[in-house]
């Protein structure tokens, strides 16, 4: 079930409606998320929702297990991360090193032909994986205390508005809420509605009209003018920005409107002056993940200057198979960790755009010819793309600055001129009509595929 149809329009205000409603309890709400949440993940394929069942349900027994053993809490541990990464590895990586596998031995005359498997990616299942080993370990290290009950542990994994594209919840921040009865509380479901709207901009009006761009550019990239290719790499840049933060927030939005807080995923990127300060401030709760559970425990910072840059390297080359099966991915995080050893000021969104083109790419030979042509001066020429995604991006990038030391636009409607209910409602009418009359051709999230 995608947030930007019909379906999850009629979908959310259901479930609302019933859960507020009907609930009397914690444990009546918490079983409204779990069942509501089923109906959604479901929506896609009910094979896959039976293996994340089946995959909460034995982290859920080993975890338990782990609290009343202490002699073998450390096996348990290991046991669960080992099932919960085979799982990954085998629907998400399978064909991937046994495809490179082939053809490392055939490099050096062994003639190999491993099977492969005919198998689908289950929605989301990066994500949730992430959640259930980052709530292993922490029930390890008894920074959690583990939920009595399996109805609150489910509704915490399969929270269905950030089930198949994040953010990334811990147990001690949205856990912690699902243990007690949530109250409804009218602010903060007017702010998760202005969220939710938000969304919709960034996904509808901004990335799905780039998305007209960058196929088109894409797809010819050998044909185009340098600046077609330019304008290409700039629009898939806010294509993926207005994609992933629009579905943070209409998932934000979401859980607020079930009084559930989750996690900030972005802070307005773009604005960053290098490098390490971009990384703080896109897809923050999957870099924090790594940071708490692969950075630190390979000795963070505190093992000399050689060690940390080893560290750092590992995190991002980690991050980028996170994301896919391809060794565009692997390169794409090897060139965002290379950045932290060149000082640079102010030319961070170049260096973030020119990252995403091999994010993009379907080879490493497409994206090195792709950028090579970007700066070849023999190629300029009349652009040939659209030019309202350039409007669209320029009014997008406007407001954000304007509001960048915000959380998000919205919070600006309670002040001035706005604070005037005879202003701020016409306003969200004309800023959803602007979705539903300007916004590109429908598609699915781009994180949906990791």
């Amino acid at each position: 079930m995608l947030f930007n149809t019909f379906t999850y329009l009629v979908f959310l205000p259901l479930v609302f409606i019933v859960y507020w409603g009907m609930a009397r309890s914690k444990k009546e709400q918490n079983w409204i998320i779990v069942l509501s949440s089923f109906v959604f993940y479901g929506w896609w394929d009910v094979k896959c929702l039976f293996l994340m069942i089946a995959t909460c349900t034995v982290n859920y027994v080993l975890v338990k297990l782990m609290e009343r053993k202490d002699g073998i809490r450390k096996g348990l541990l290991y046991a669960a991360i080992i099932l919960d990464f085979c799982i990954l590895g085998t629907f998400k990586y399978f064909n991937f090193f046994a495809d490179n596998l082939e053809i490392m031995l055939e490099s050096i005359g062994i003639k190999a032909d491993f099977p492969t498997l005919n198998i689908i990616l289950p929605v989301g299942v990066s994500f949730y994986t992430f959640q259930l080993v980052g709530y292993v370990i922490d029930c390890y290290k008894r920074k959690i205390q583990v939920p009595h009950s399996f109805v609150d542990f489910i509704a915490f994994i399969c929270f269905f508005p950030q089930l198949v594209a994040g953010p990334i919840e811990r147990g001690n921040t949205m856990l912690a809420q699902l243990v007690t009865r949530r109250n409804f509380d009218f602010n903060q479901g007017r702010e998760g509605m202005r969220l939710i709207l938000w969304g919709l901009v960034k996904k509808m009006l901004i990335a799905d009209n780039c998305a007209v761009v960058v196929n088109y550019v894409f797809d010819n990239y050998t044909d185009v003018s340098l600046p077609d290719l330019w304008i290409g790499a700039l629009c898939f840049t806010f294509q993926i920005y207005g994609d992933f933060s629009g579905y943070s927030d209409i998932a934000i939005g979401s859980a607020a409107l079930l009084g559930v807080k989750l996690s900030t995923n972005f802070m307005k990127p773009f604005f960053s002056q290098d490098i390490p300060a971009f990384w703080r401030r896109w897809h923050i709760t999957l870099m924090s993940w790594f940071k708490d559970y692969v950075y630190i425990p390979l000795g963070g910072s505190h093992r000399g200057v050689f060690r940390k840059h080893v560290n750092r390297t590992t995190v991002f080359l980690l991050s980028g198979l996170w994301h896919g099966s391809n060794w565009t991915f692997v390169a794409w995080g090897l060139y965002n960790a290379l950045w932290f050893l060149i000082p640079h000021k102010w030319l961070t969104f170049i260096i973030v755009m020119i990252g995403f083109v091999i994010f993009r790419s379907p080879d490493i030979h497409y994206a090195c010819d792709y950028i090579t042509n970007m700066f070849t001066p023999s190629l300029w020429g009349a652009t040939t793309c659209s030019r309202m995604p350039l409007f669209l991006i320029a009014a997008f990038a406007l407001v954000e600055w304007l509001m960048r030391d915000r959380q998000h636009p919205f919070s600006f409607s309670d002040k001035g001129l706005l604070a005037k209910q005879w202003v701020r409602i016409p306003l969200y009418i004309v800023i959803f009509l602007s979705v539903v009359l300007l916004g590109g051709e429908s598609s699915q999230f781009i994180y949906f595929q990791f």
